[in-house]
């Protein structure tokens, strides 16, 4: 069910050996990414839940969906640009159904991130599957 774009950061981390080098990927994927502007970087499109501050900006577009984001703590930052990946591009009825947890297993982040950064990536999932379900 994922996109080619997630897939591709599958491929990636298999050629990454230990932890620490998958972290530092994450952390150049983040870095990679336009930052999202000022403008929606207000109460509604802030995550809860987050132990950095998060926003998510989605838009849906012919029934597909997409969204940026942005963070002040780089991992988290790296995180949503993993989490675009695995959704951008999607059909919005699809969305919901992707199951997150089994994607990002993949990549063994489950084993890797602090109870607070778990937390928060459950949450930057929710408010993504929120927002496909209430524009479905």
């Amino acid at each position: 069910m994922a996109t080619p774009a997630f897939e591709d950061v599958v491929e990636d981390f298999e050629f990454l050996e230990d932890w620490e080098d998958r972290y530092r990927h994450v952390i150049e994927q983040g870095k990679a990414m336009d930052p999202l502007d000022d403008a929606f970087k207000v109460p509604a499109t802030k995550v809860n839940g987050c132990a950095s501050q998060v926003w998510l900006h989605p838009m849906i577009e012919s029934g597909v969906f997409k969204f940026d984001g942005d963070s002040d703590a780089l991992i988290v930052r790296g995180l949503i640009a993993v989490l675009r990946s695995l959704y951008n591009g999607l059909p919005v009825a699809e969305v919901p159904k992707v199951d997150a947890g089994a994607e990002l297993a993949r990549l063994g982040l489950n084993d890797h991130l602090s109870a607070q950064r778990s937390n928060g990536l459950r949450a930057m999932i929710e408010r993504i599957r929120q927002v496909a379900q209430e524009n479905a």
